[in-house]
């Protein structure tokens, strides 16, 4: 997360299907959580899209990002490969939370290093304490380096 806490947050969110971004602009609401942040949101219907945006960082050199939001089921590029990539290419790399078609798919999850999974159909509230638990845990560990 941002080094100042009054920042808004940056949640990046990835599917080629525009009702599953409403969906998860819908569930993250306002305010993720009381406790974090506003936040903006940044949506991606391609994956070259998201590429191009990591690819230009802001004038500090760091990632204008601090939570992804990523469709397991996104085509034709899927969100598990994409987070797969966004983990082994981008240094310090903000969480990746997936959302996958089945509750099954959690291996694939994990293949992905995806830090935590929610399903289709998306659960507003499960979706929101996902991303709010991530957010608190990226925050302590960038105050503690």
């Amino acid at each position: 997360m941002s080094s100042t806490e009054t920042s808004k947050i940056r949640v990046v969110i990835y599917s080629h299907d525009l009702a599953v971004r409403a969906a998860v602009v819908s569930a993250l609401g306002r305010k993720i959580a009381a406790d974090l942040p506003t936040h903006e949101v940044l949506e991606f219907a391609t994956a070259p899209a998201l590429r191009a945006f990591i690819d230009r960082p802001d004038l500090a050199g760091n990632l204008k990002a601090d939570l992804f939001i990523l469709d397991g089921e996104a085509v034709p590029e899927g969100g598990m490969g994409v987070a797969r990539q966004l983990k082994d290419e981008v240094f310090n790399c903000p969480p990746v939370l997936l959302i996958t078609g089945r509750k099954e798919d959690a291996w694939l999850a994990a293949w992905s290093r995806a830090e935590a999974v929610v399903t289709h159909p998306i659960d507003p509230f499960t979706l929101a304490q996902s991303a709010a638990t991530l957010l608190r845990k990226q925050n302590l560990a960038t105050t503690n380096v």
